[in-house]
């Protein structure tokens, strides 16, 4: 046989022929086509192993997808506790590294494997277990533990792990050292996970006895906490007793950035979910309550950060409380009094109970009045009163509400409060009342509930009662107009603003235009081809935004004009995030409008502001009369306030620059020395202003010095004369006015919120004496206004695309305070634009 080749793939073979024996080649043929014998063993052969080859693909493909994908291992990581009855607590439990720690902590981890070994569908993938802490009770045990779970296993270990709530019999059985009647397993986020062993920001804190005990983020206020961290501080307080917590200053990252920096506090040891009592981010101003209670003798605060931004982070203080004082409850036979949530102002402590019976005298009746009632916790459905609430008279209450009143038909009523294991809140204030039966409010409005109104205010459009029983069965005056569904009688100005009133859109429906037309902003009609077209038919420029994609203009009153003197066709462009402007000029000037501490009027009818809430805001004083008007910060050195507040009044140069003092930062008008104090260096008035019209009632005030910006000092956005305010929008209207007309000025800084009226509308009821320059807003059925003292202040507007806050207004003139149908006038700033850049360059 002659030898081949070992590269040719095909082998020599011998063949008798015609009786004797001849040597054939059989070549490789080249084409299938001419190959002139093929025979079935041959086919067979090549088809063996093509399927031997696919088989093989196809078992290392398997093999492939099952160790690189079928088998990748979920980390899944549990928190949770145990507790341990036949054991005592000692002091050294609380020491990590002692050798009295170690060895239970070893003990309990046996319990832990030998749990999950009981379970077939948890025990191959448990990796690791380590114990965190312990505390009294008899002792508890706080751990986590580790596993990595196939993804192919997930639902078999969830179920698991969700069916592990005691430890099973066999174990106590086998392993009779620790006596544990109970395990709690939940899963954490792994930012909260911190390793057992790294204690370079971990902490313990026992309270002293009398004292309160302060502790702080690391390098407190010298430097930033650390990024990308996890720290933990463990308190503690003697047995029997709880803890109290509150931060003193409160300065993290906002909470609007993605995976923020942000503070956890549990009732626990353990940053188990169930147990967290808050999450706190952003800043809160010192006046802020944050004051937080344990329903035990332990409380865990966690710290987690991210790797971007430098904040100083915050200083905290703990005392123990005796846990048996009687903090809420009991019986009470007293014609009147107060009740309160347990602890109140403080939050309230979870998972606690208690029950007020109240008696008044058996020919009175009584009611209960809550005038500040917040029981909310995160994740519970609106009206679904399940974990924190107030029961009376077998009804729940739950989540924000506006003071309310729940009454008896007799002399007894009982009222609940409870709280679960998990977030708490602030919780309520009220007061209980006796009254006579057939006469429960004296000269007064009854509610079905039980509220007491003054007369006036029925039938006025506003829900007073709360339970709308005030608003029943009215006649609509000439100024009002019928809902529909509801029948309710509401302001006529209300109608085609936008914002659905009625509930059922009746109050908006009637405004829309006819088929194949456009709405413009201010209500009128323009046929749907006139949109986008270039010009502008509505009038407000409203039918030439909003027409795709951002492009250049010509340079029309209502378009938006760059630094580069390009025009372009999107309404309010400015600070919305977006670069609009082929200059970027519409996103240059943005670091104002931000409020620090921002949360959840000489304002009649206003509210208490928040220290920092209002950091524009500013307190102008003259040497004989103290707090005189208002302003707002714009810059470093001006003010915008209003130009009738410098007119000179006989002897009285109120013109004199050297007569004025502005206190920025002012929360209290008896704290002045906490503000930072400017001289005014020069006053600009409007010169057309018109002090019997109040026509271009407008001002800009020059700092003798630079004023730096702080948490309570920051300017507000100036809007652009574009920007546009429609009618029904929420604004804010913040001053140290008057508390009612011909009343004294406020001691701490009010605020309100009111709606933009519609112009047509105001300049009817206001005798038509609106010019251009001036905007409506208030309420008609008055109630809420500015007032003597609020001159001059910001009428501040969020807008919702950027969320900074615009000067709308500046406080003007009114007839009166809080009128009915006389709103408050204010300086409409964007027409007057223009003149505070001339005097400005802003």
């Amino acid at each position: 046989m002659k030898s081949f080749d070992a590269g040719l793939m095909y082998n020599p073979k011998t063949e008798k022929m015609n009786g004797f024996e001849e040597e054939v080649e059989f070549l490789p043929a080249m084409n299938a086509k001419k190959v002139e014998k093929r025979g079935l063993k041959s086919k067979l052969c090549i088809a063996a192993v093509v399927i031997g080859t696919l088989l093989v693909s196809l078992t290392i493909s398997l093999l492939v997808w099952h160790f690189t994908f079928r088998n990748v291992k979920t980390e899944k990581i549990f928190t949770g506790y145990l507790r341990v009855t036949n054991v005592k607590f000692m002091d050294a439990y609380e020491n990590s590294s002692s050798p009295e720690f170690l060895i239970l902590a070893n003990k309990v981890k046996d319990v832990l494997k030998m749990t999950y070994q009981s379970n077939p569908a948890i025990w191959p993938h448990f990796r690791q277990a380590d114990v965190t802490a312990f505390s009294e009770g008899s002792v508890i045990a706080y751990y986590w533990v580790e596993f990595g779970v196939p993804k192919y296993l997930e639902e078999d270990f969830d179920k698991g792990m969700a069916s592990l709530k005691a430890i099973p019999q066999d174990v106590k059985v086998r392993k009779n050292i620790l006596i544990v009647d109970s395990i709690k397993t939940y899963p954490v986020d792994l930012r909260m996970l911190k390793d057992p062993k790294d204690n370079t920001c971990k902490f313990g804190v026992h309270a002293k006895v009398g004292t309160k005990t302060t502790f702080s983020t690391p390098g407190f206020p010298n430097s930033p906490y650390p990024p990308n961290t996890n720290c933990q501080w463990i308190l503690r307080a003697d047995i029997d007793h709880v803890i109290s917590l509150s931060f003193r200053t409160f300065h993290l990252e906002q909470c609007q950035v993605k995976d923020n920096d942000y503070v956890k506090i549990y009732d626990s040891l353990s940053p188990a979910e169930p147990r967290a009592i808050v999450s706190l981010c952003g800043s809160y101003p010192s006046s802020y309550n944050l004051t937080f209670l344990s329903s035990q003798n332990v409380m865990l605060v966690s710290l987690v950060t991210n790797g971007v931004g430098r904040h100083p982070g915050f200083m905290a203080e703990f005392i123990q409380l005796p846990k048996k004082t009687p903090i809420c409850g009991g019986t009470f036979k007293e014609v009147n009094g107060n009740i309160s949530s347990p602890y109140y102002p403080g939050h309230y402590p979870p998972d606690f109970d208690c029950t007020w019976d109240i008696q008044v005298p058996n020919n009175k009746n009584v009611k209960v009045r809550f005038n500040f009632f917040y029981l909310v916790e995160p994740g519970t459905a609106l009206g679904s009163c399940t974990k924190d609430y107030v029961e009376v008279n077998g009804q729940r209450y739950c989540g924000t509400r506006s003071q309310f009143v729940v009454s008896s038909s007799n002399s007894k009523i009982s009222v609940r409060f409870h709280s679960d294991k998990s977030y708490t809140d602030t919780g309520f204030l009220a007061e209980y009342l006796s009254y006579e039966p057939n006469n429960p409010c004296p000269e007064q409005f009854t509610c079905k509930s039980g509220r007491c109104i003054k007369k006036d205010l029925q039938c006025d459009g506003w829900n007073d009662c709360g339970d709308f029983s005030d608003e029943l069965g009215c006649n609509c005056t000439a100024d009002q107009f019928r809902c529909k569904a509801s029948q309710l009688c509401k302001p006529r100005y209300w109608k085609c603003d936008g914002v659905n009133d009625c509930g059922d859109e009746s109050d908006e429906l009637e405004c829309q235009c006819p088929a194949l037309t456009y709405k413009c902003g201010n209500g009128k009609c323009i046929p749907e081809a006139q949109k986008c077209d270039k010009i502008n038919q509505c009038g407000d420029g409203t039918d030439e935004s909003d027409c795709g994609p951002v492009v250049p203009v010509n340079c029309l009153s209502y378009t938006y004009k760059c630094s580069n003197n390009q025009c372009i066709n999107k309404l309010n462009p400015e600070c919305d995030g977006e670069p609009d402007c082929t200059d970027g000029s519409d996103e240059a000037s943005c670091s104002c409008g931000m409020r620090p501490f921002s949360r959840k009027t000489r304002i009649v009818g206003g509210t208490n502001a928040d220290v920092g809430e209002w950091p524009w805001q500013v307190s102008l004083h003259t040497k004989a009369e103290g707090h005189t008007c208002g302003a707002s910060v714009v810059s470093e050195t001006w003010l915008v306030s209003a130009a009738h507040c410098f007119q000179n009044d006989g002897p009285r140069r109120y013109s004199d620059p050297s007569l004025w003092t502005a206190y920025l930062g002012l929360h209290d008008q008896a704290q002045r020395s906490s503000s930072e104090v400017r001289k005014i260096k020069r006053i600009i008035a409007h010169r057309s202003f018109n002090d019997y019209t109040y026509d271009h009632d407008i001002a800009v005030l020059e700092l003798e010095s630079p004023v730096q910006y702080t948490n309570v000092i920051q300017p507000i956005c100036l809007p652009d004369p574009t920007h546009y305010f429609p009618v029904g929008k929420s604004f804010w209207v913040t001053g140290w006015g008057a508390l009612k007309e011909g009343g004294s000025g406020a001691v701490v800084l009010q605020k309100a919120e009111i709606r933009l009226i519609n112009q047509t509308e105001c300049n009817r009821v206001m005798d038509n004496q609106l010019t251009a320059r001036m905007m409506c807003a208030g309420f008609l059925s008055g109630g809420i206004d500015a007032c003597q003292g609020d001159s001059g202040g910001p009428l501040s507007s969020v807008d919702l695309n950027s969320s900074k806050m615009y000067l709308a207004g500046v406080v003007s003139w009114g007839d009166g305070c809080a009128r009915r149908n006389k709103p408050g006038i204010y300086t409409r700033v964007t027409m007057l634009r223009d003149w505070i850049k001339q005097h400005t360059g802003l």
